[in-house]
């Protein structure tokens, strides 16, 4: 296979610009979205913008997977190596951005903030908090950064499954990724299956032992943003031998189906369950299969350029 190390790739340039201006978009939409109000244009406006952008975070992802797999130095030298681009900027932003919040919350109001957030929220005392309680997780203020703790455990998974990437055969990455597919399902499946009659277990909802215990269901472990790097990885590796026609009468239609699947979940679950955000976010998650649909669209459109 030819590396990609050390080269200057066009088409990953053009997809970068690409997933750029998708995530300025999607997070333009947030402030629409989040006046649930479905007989609002703006909020049908965020939306419906809000879910054909989608595609942007697994496009990051992706292109991790082309320029990092695989890797081909020692497991030490990468780390090294990531953690100087990587860890220095995630601690002084999250250091940094409780003390702005603070700043900005006491020049300008809370209601330039935000009319719904509480003021003690704001305080010194949890500004402090915020600042070293980021070891455990984002907050408020950090919100964005949540992209980072996810990159980190990728970058650190990256060295451990090289050795397979390297020596599995096609037939093998296509088992893998046909595993990982349907753990996309999955955030559906579970909406649907009390009306198929399943009750849960002990009030947990989980599917496939899942409960209050354990977390790691039977696809866990194929599951979430790692498919989208192997992924990656195949397609730079098997590039899909298409014609223009071929490669466009596959993505654009499959790219309508994933944004009508998404939009229309999107409204579909605001009017079902009205204000819940963790309920309105699943047409939404990044590893579903409807996001998937319009992510692998989009880069083999750019690819093939």
């Amino acid at each position: 296979m030819r590396t990609m190390k050390n080269e200057h790739i066009g088409w990953v340039d053009l997809l970068r610009i690409v997933a750029c201006f998708l995530v300025v978009v999607s997070h333009s939409c947030d402030p629409f979205v989040g006046i649930f109000d479905m007989d609002s244009p703006e909020f049908l406006a965020g939306a419906l913008l809000g879910s054909l952008v989608r595609p942007c975070v697994p496009l990051f992802v992706m292109m991790s997977g082309v320029l990092l797999l695989p890797v081909n130095m020692d497991m030490v030298t990468f780390y090294k190596k990531r953690a100087r681009r990587l860890l220095v900027p995630f601690v002084f932003w999250s250091l940094m951005l409780p003390v702005l919040y603070y700043l900005y919350f006491h020049v300008a109001g809370v209601e330039t903030v935000s009319p719904n957030i509480d003021p003690e929220g704001f305080t010194w005392e949890m500004t402090l908090r915020k600042m070293y309680t980021f070891i455990f997780n984002f907050n408020y203020d950090t919100t964005p950064l949540w992209y980072l703790y996810m990159l980190i455990g990728l970058y650190l998974f990256m060295p451990m499954i090289n050795p397979w990437l390297v020596q599995a055969k096609k037939s093998e990455f296509h088992c893998f990724l046909e595993f990982w597919l349907f753990s996309l399902c999955l955030p559906y499946i579970q909406m649907a299956a009390p009306a198929l009659g399943y009750m849960g277990n002990y009030g947990h909802m989980g599917l496939l032992g899942t409960c209050d215990w354990n977390v790691y269901g039977t696809f866990y472990y194929f599951s979430g943003f790692l498919g989208y790097l192997v992924l990656a990885y195949y397609l730079v590796r098997y590039p899909l031998d298409w014609s223009w026609g071929r490669t466009l009468g596959i993505a654009i239609p499959l790219f309508i189906i994933g944004y009508v699947v998404t939009a229309g979940g999107f409204l579909m679950t605001q009017t079902y369950y009205p204000g819940s955000y963790a309920e309105l976010e699943v047409f939404w998650y990044f590893a579903g299969m409807n996001v998937f649909a319009m992510t692998v669209s989009v880069f083999i459109i750019i690819q093939k350029k």
